[in-house]
C-alpha cells in the first residue's frame, strides 16, 4: 500500500494549495481543499483516473472551499468539514467571500471532529487523523497521515510558523495552544503541507515556536 500526495495550487483572490490524497493500488482517493478553478481538479483527476471519494475541508474560508459545490455536482460525492464550520460555510461574510465580492456559500457538508479516523480508500489501511486546532479560525483541522508522513495543516500553519489570527474569531494564543498540544506532538519528520506556502516538518515548527517569545 503506497499513498500519494498531490498538491494542485488554484488561483483567485487568493492562491491555495489543495491536495489529492490517493491509494496507489486502486487509484481511490480524497480530496482536501479545492479553493478555486474547478475545472483545474477536474482534468486532473481525469488525467490520472481516480477516483475522488469525497472532499474534506481543514477550515471553512472560501479560499479553501471556493471550488466545492462544482466538483461535489461533479462527482456526486460527499463534503466534509468539522463540526462548527456551517458557521463559516454558510456565511459568506465570516468565511471571508463577501469582502471580496464574492458570495462563497457550501450547505450540507457533513460532520468530522477531533480524533476521527478517515479512510483514503474502502479498506485502504491508509487514514487520515482528524486534529482539531482552533486559532486560526474555531473550525480549523489538521488532517495527519501516519501512512504518508504527512499533515495537511490548511492555514493553522503558514509560512514557517502559525497561521495568520487576524480574521473573525482568530486568536494567537488559543493557536499557539493547538499547535502545541496537537502538532507538535507528530513525529518530528512528518511533512506540513499548508494552504499557501511550502512545506516545513514538525520539528522546524517546534524550532520557530521555541524562538518565539510567549
Amino acid at each position: 500500500m503506497t499513498v500519494e500526495v498531490h498538491p494542485l495550487i488554484a488561483r483567485d483572490v487568493f492562491a491555495t494549495y489543495g491536495y489529492f490524497v490517493i491509494d496507489s493500488d486502486t487509484g481511490c482517493g480524497v480530496l482536501v481543499d479545492p479553493g478555486a478553478q474547478p475545472q483545474r481538479f477536474l482534468k486532473t483527476v481525469q488525467t490520472h483516473g481516480w477516483n475522488i471519494r469525497a472532499i474534506l475541508l481543514t477550515h471553512g474560508h472560501f479560499d479553501h472551499t471556493g471550488a466545492v459545490n462544482a466538483l461535489r455536482t461533479s462527482w456526486e460525492i460527499p463534503v466534509y468539514a468539522h463540526a462548527s464550520s456551517d458557521a463559516y460555510l454558510l456565511d459568506a461574510v465570516l468565511n471571508l467571500s463577501a469582502g471580496y465580492g464574492r458570495d462563497v456559500v457550501v450547505e450540507g457538508a457533513l460532520r468530522f471532529d477531533d480524533r476521527d479516523v478517515i479512510e483514503v480508500a474502502p479498506g485502504s489501511q491508509a487514514m487520515l487523523h482528524v486534529l482539531h486546532t482552533p486559532g486560526h479560525t474555531d473550525d480549523s483541522c489538521v488532517l495527519y497521515c501516519p501512512q504518508a508522513g504527512i499533515a495537511l495543516v490548511g492555514d493553522t500553519v503558514y509560512e514557517g510558523g502559525p497561521g495568520l489570527t487576524v480574521f473573525p474569531t482568530g486568536n494567537a494564543q488559543i493557536l499557539e495552544k493547538s499547535l502545541r498540544s496537537k502538532v507538535l506532538t507528530l513525529p518530528d519528520d512528518t511533512q506540513l503541507l499548508s494552504g499557501h506556502s511550502q512545506p516545513m516538518t514538525v520539528a522546524d515548527l517546534r524550532a520557530c515556536l521555541d524562538r518565539s517569545p510567549r
